[in-house]
């Protein structure tokens, strides 16, 4: 046996120094971001000269960051050129329909990082205090989310629209819950010209949300109602109006009780054949796989006073409790959520 065998095969710190250095990597890839470098890369400047040329910055930066990205497998290499990967090409490169780069001013805000500094205080607590809490009412952070994450979405929005065949339903109700950025109800207007969107959020965000669908060119089928969706009266001409409601990212903010109180009120709104579809980050029953979706549930403990990562199981519960009559999941490759559907 060699004599470094058992260094080798024994215990290492890689894991300990990588975790620990975790805030290189991702503001690496931020002021990759910020400087566009991505963006140049596939305008066709491949040499740190070209790239610190266009970027307005120092070679030997430029080279240094290239490598270091390249290291962590965002670019390639070859001699003194450097290239984009096809991940780095589709979500990276803003001329990329499905660029995803904004999303680094929501990942990166004060709130998201804030939190994670005062994560022991979280644990401790069992939940974010509720001056850090990002459910608390009218929450800048939210429109934050509203102008960065638009992008990250628009995948699901189209699979989603998809999967439930809107454009062959006809006149629809669609009720949008927690809107945010409206791409997902903005994509079912997209697809379906009778469909009429009701997105419901803080009145902020809602002028994000208005925008696009300004942009979108279906601004005469898209109604907005500010406010908590949890106090807005469903009740009267709301009820059994809908045909879809749009749970997009939503329930993991708060408890089991909760969710299935909120459930129980959109299952009155909803049509005799209406649905649910809801996006979330589902976690295995060990609760530690897959790992993104195992992973959220830390991001709900250090954001939210109760907040969870579900799992199928639990989301199953939930919806029988509320009564619903089936549910269905469904991957959603190539990220790391999936797609439940309630039927009423």
């Amino acid at each position: 046996m060699p004599p470094d065998a058992n260094i080798v095969d024994g215990p290492s710190p890689e894991l300990l120094f990588e975790t620990l250095n975790g805030y290189q990597s991702s503001e690496a890839l931020k002021t990759a971001l910020e400087l566009d470098i991505f963006t140049a890369i596939g305008e066709g400047r491949q040499t740190a000269a070209e790239l610190a040329a266009h970027c307005q910055a120092a070679p030997r930066g430029v080279g240094i960051l290239a490598d270091y990205l390249t290291v962590l497998g965002f670019l390639t290499k070859d001699g003194d050129r450097y290239a984009l990967t096809p991940s780095s090409e589709v979500f990276l490169n803003r001329h990329s329909p499905a660029y995803m780069g904004e999303t680094r001013v929501f990942l990166h805000s004060e709130m998201m990082r804030g939190n994670f500094a005062r994560l022991t205080e979280s644990v401790r607590n069992g939940g974010a205090l509720p001056d850090r809490s990002s459910v608390s009412p009218e929450n800048p952070c939210w429109v934050e989310f509203a102008r960065a994450m638009a992008g990250m979405m628009a995948m699901p929005a189209q699979v989603i629209a998809k999967k439930l065949g809107v454009a062959s339903l006809g006149k629809i109700n669609v009720l949008d819950i927690a809107a945010g950025h409206g791409v997902f109800g903005i994509t079912m207007a997209e697809h379906n010209p009778q469909a009429v969107i009701t997105a419901i959020d803080w009145a902020g965000v809602l002028e994000v949300a208005r925008g696009n669908a300004v942009k979108a060119g279906v601004s005469e089928r898209y109604i907005t109602i500010a406010g908590d969706a949890f106090s807005v009266d469903f009740q009267g001409s709301w009820k059994d109006y809908f045909h879809i409601v749009l749970l997009p990212n939503f329930l993991h903010h708060f408890d089991r009780p909760t969710c299935v109180a909120f459930l129980k009120k959109m299952h009155t709104v909803l049509r005799a054949e209406g649905l649910v579809a809801m996006l979330e980050f589902i976690p295995n029953e060990d609760r530690i796989s897959p790992g993104p979706a195992a992973k959220f549930g830390l991001v709900m403990l250090a954001n939210t006073p109760s907040g969870n990562a579900y799992t199928w199981k639990e989301f199953q519960e939930m919806y029988k409790e509320a009564g619903f009559s089936h549910t269905e999941i469904h991957q959603m490759p190539p990220g790391p959520e999936q797609l439940v559907i309630a039927q009423v």
